[in-house]
């Protein structure tokens, strides 16, 4: 099995990437730190390519897609990559910020799976999976570029998995709600149901095994989801305009 993993250096992909080989995968590794993707792929078990790069380099992604691709069909292809930032539309100096999430979160996703595309319709099967968040199913003040990229990825994600499956590629969107990584350090806010990192890429791998469309991770998340969507405006925004908000670093 051919696994193919953006944002792999830390947290939920190091995390994916661990869960993969210690299941016989061999990964391709894409990250923006090559020490750690070295030192990651030291730890596992079997033989990895490490890509280190920025995903908003769409040449330097290709390059690493053809190169993984080199090796025979590549079974899945997990868009993990991905930054979060407070951000504020009035402030001036934020919109670098909000660019680079746009273009991190989902543009690299397009960047990601468009060089694996072909091969696996030549094949006829293959699997793409994009992480989204549950941040993107309403939005968060303080939080507009994170929020619009997630929301932006999980309809991407429907509109690539309809175009995708008469050829036999199945597509798949993650949601994750609070997981424990080095993004998540950085909120100074209490995190309901926040789950560790390992304990996430098991449930996503068993998800993506089963071919699931949609998932929200952990299913606690799915449920408070589930009512974000049913609150009337109103409802929501009473809530959500006293909501603590991400601190504006990226």
């Amino acid at each position: 099995m051919n696994v193919f993993i953006t944002g792999a250096s830390s947290g939920i992909g190091q995390a994916l990437a661990s869960r993969y080989a210690a299941l016989g995968a061999t990964l391709g590794l894409v990250g923006r730190r090559r020490e750690a993707l070295q030192a990651l792929a030291a730890s596992l078990p079997g033989s990895h390519r490490c890509y280190a790069l920025d995903v908003r380099d769409r040449d330097a992604l290709h390059a690493a897609a053809r190169d993984f691709l080199a090796l025979g069909d590549t079974d899945l292809v997990i868009a993990n990559a991905g930054i979060s930032t407070g951000t504020l539309t009035e402030e001036m100096e934020d919109f670098d910020a909000f660019r680079a999430v746009i273009n991190t979160n989902l543009v690299a996703m397009v960047a990601t799976f468009e060089p694996f595309i072909p091969a696996m319709k030549q094949a006829g099967r293959g699997h793409l999976a994009g992480i989204a968040s549950v941040a993107g199913i309403r939005g968060l003040p303080g939080a507009g570029a994170y929020s619009a990229s997630k929301a932006a990825v999980i309809a991407y994600c429907e509109s690539l998995r309809n175009e995708l499956s008469p050829q036999g590629i199945r597509v798949t969107t993650i949601a994750p709600g609070y997981i424990r990584t080095p993004m998540t350090a950085r909120n100074p806010y209490s995190m309901p149901f926040l789950m560790d990192a390992d304990v996430f890429a098991a449930k996503a791998s068993r998800a993506l095994d089963r071919g699931v469309r949609y998932t929200v991770i952990p299913w606690q998340m799915g449920i408070v989801a589930k009512l974000m969507r049913l609150l009337p405006d109103a409802v929501y925004d009473h809530f959500a305009v006293r909501a603590p908000r991400k601190p504006r670093h990226l």
